[in-house]
């Protein structure tokens, strides 16, 4: 079992997440957080600290296509350990349906 970033993070990417994973498995898309399904541990530490809900266990159903996208872009994005501010208007498109074609294939900049 892993946890996976789910379509609420789009544009809200808040990275609460990403200090409290003893792994460090989160990896940072351009408006995305993802988490390497390879190297999650499966402690849930994560799962509450997001603000946006937007973290799930993998076991939930309906989720497949989440751990699909977690996988295809843990492997090319950098690594991120580090808390940064969060998009100005993040509260704005938290809780948003219908937000997968804003999803952007580019990196971020990680904990560069």
């Amino acid at each position: 079992m892993t946890y996976v970033v789910t379509e609420n993070c789009i544009k809200c990417k808040y990275m609460d997440c990403v200090e409290v994973c003893p792994v460090d498995c989160f990896y940072e898309g351009e408006n995305f957080l993802v988490i390497h399904p390879d190297e999650c541990i499966d402690c849930g530490v994560c799962e509450p600290e997001c603000p946006a809900d937007a973290i799930k266990a993998d076991t939930e159903k309906g989720l497949e296509a989440w751990l699909e996208l977690n996988a295809k872009f843990a492997p090319s994005w950098p690594n991120i350990t580090v808390k940064r501010e969060s998009f100005p208007d993040s509260k704005e498109w938290d809780g948003k349906p219908d937000k997968l074609p804003l999803l952007s294939p580019e990196a971020g900049q990680g904990d560069a």
